[in-house]
């Protein structure tokens, strides 16, 4: 379970340090994917396949889903973290979600999301009512 909001800075080289309390868990390799909202989604190989099963089972006869399973799956990439707990970030999603030297981690329950930190502000801005205003029913059931 991934939680929290951290901090990291984006290296020379593009490398991003995970937060500690997460390494052990993405130890074993992360699949790094483009997420909603400009952010990026980084998931464990279990998580990722899970996704990955049920995106393959949206019909390709849908245009919209279609899509988002291209974008999905061309804008992954493969990564293991070095003993630092660092992982490269591609140019592409570096430019995808803005990222540039300050970034913000945030914990999203079963992955976690990478985003460029002024976004990051500026998202939770206009989501922090919302949030406090939440009822059941607006969400679903949920709650």
């Amino acid at each position: 379970m991934f939680l929290g909001t951290y901090t990291p800075k984006l290296d020379d080289k593009g490398r991003l340090t995970l937060p500690a309390k997460f390494r052990d868990a993405l130890a074993g390799g992360v699949m790094v994917s483009k997420g909603q909202d400009f952010s990026l989604a980084v998931y464990t190989g279990a998580d990722f396949a899970e996704r990955s099963r049920k995106l393959t089972a949206a019909s390709r006869a849908n245009p919209k889903a279609r899509a988002y399973v291209r974008q999905f799956f061309s804008g992954t990439d493969e990564q293991r973290p070095d003993g630092q707990g660092r992982i490269t970030i591609s140019p592409e999603h570096r430019r995808y979600a803005g990222l540039e030297r300050n970034c913000v981690v945030i914990g999203s329950m079963d992955f976690i999301e990478i985003w460029n930190d002024e976004a990051w502000a500026r998202y939770s801005a206009e989501n922090e009512q919302d949030f406090s205003d939440a009822f059941d029913e607006s969400l679903g059931g949920i709650l």
